[in-house]
């Protein structure tokens, strides 16, 4: 699972276009995206690979790195 943000919803478009792109010209099948129309937050499923792409607020009210327990990078604190 790969958990990426983008600065607005053009931007997160973008991105899950370029990725949906990429995943067939590496001969991935055609994958299942969801999300595109509002572009808050799409979800790419490429099989073995899911890709969720957010806008920062809407990552940040979902938080799936806390749902994984995995700390976001800027979260990690020094013992």
């Amino acid at each position: 699972m790969f958990i990426a943000s983008g600065r607005s919803d053009r931007h997160v478009g973008a991105i899950a276009d370029h990725l949906v792109q990429t995943l067939k010209e590496k001969g991935q099948d055609v994958p299942r995206v969801e999300g595109v129309p509002q572009c808050d937050w799409v979800l790419i499923d490429a099989g073995d690979v899911i890709i969720h792409v957010f806008r920062p607020e809407v990552r940040e009210f979902y938080n799936l790195e806390k749902m994984w327990g995995t700390d976001r990078p800027h979260e990690i604190t020094e013992d």
